[in-house]
C-alpha cells in the first residue's frame, strides 16, 4: 500500500488536532498503509524561526515529504487560518514538495465560523505546492472531540462518520482497500 505522512501543525502537546490525526492514522494503517506521524511542534524551534533549510531536522522532514505517496495535513484554526507553526514548516519545504502527492486537509476549531479555513486559507497554499490531487477535507469542531482521563479519544457520531468518509476517500485515492471498520473515525 501507500506511505502516508500525517502532519500535525498544532503547537500544543495536548492538541485535539494531533490526537485526531493519530486516531485517523490508525484507520489508515488498518487499511494497509504505512503511516508516519510528524508533529511539527517537535521540530527544533531554531530551525523553524531562522528558516534554516540545512538544519538536519528540516532535511529529515523534507525527506519524509519526498518519501510519502500521500500527505494528511491537520491544523487547528486560529483567526480563520491554519497555524503559524504549520506555515513555518511549509515555508521551509521545496516549492513543489507535494508534487505527485495526494493530500487530505483537515482542520479543527472552536466555531463553525472557521469552517471555510480549509478551502480559503489552507487549500490554496497546498495547491501551490503541486499536489496531484487534494481530496475533500473536513473541519471538526473542538466540542466534537473529547479525550478521556485514560487518553482515549471519542469523536461525536456524526463527525466520526464524516471523518471516516473523507479518510476512506483519501485511502482509496491512494489505492487503499475499503475499510472493514465501522465508522469509528
Amino acid at each position: 500500500m501507500a506511505t502516508i505522512l500525517s502532519v500535525s501543525g498544532s503547537p500544543s502537546a495536548t492538541s485535539r488536532t494531533a490526537r485526531l490525526l493519530r486516531h485517523l492514522d490508525d484507520r489508515l494503517a488498518a487499511q494497509g498503509h504505512d503511516v508516519i506521524p510528524l508533529d511539527v511542534r517537535t521540530l527544533p524551534p531554531e530551525a523553524l524561526l531562522h528558516a534554516d533549510f540545512r538544519h538536519p531536522a528540516i532535511v529529515e522532514a523534507t525527506a519524509l515529504f519526498e518519501r510519502a505517496d500521500g500527505i494528511v495535513i491537520g491544523t487547528p484554526v486560529y483567526k480563520a487560518a491554519y497555524s503559524g507553526l504549520l506555515k513555518s514548516l511549509l515555508d521551509l519545504l521545496p516549492q513543489y514538495a507535494l508534487a505527485g502527492k495526494t493530500v487530505l486537509p483537515l482542520a479543527t476549531g472552536g466555531t463553525t465560523a472557521h469552517v471555510l479555513a480549509i478551502d480559503y486559507a489552507l487549500r490554496p497554499v497546498l495547491n501551490s505546492m503541486g499536489p496531484a490531487h487534494i481530496t475533500p477535507g473536513w473541519f471538526t469542531l473542538d466540542k466534537d472531540i473529547s479525550v478521556g482521563d485514560d487518553g482515549t479519544l471519542t469523536v461525536a457520531p456524526g463527525t466520526a462518520e464524516a471523518l471516516a468518509q473523507v479518510t476512506d476517500q483519501f485511502s482509496l485515492a491512494l489505492g487503499g482497500r475499503p475499510t472493514l471498520l465501522a465508522a469509528t473515525a
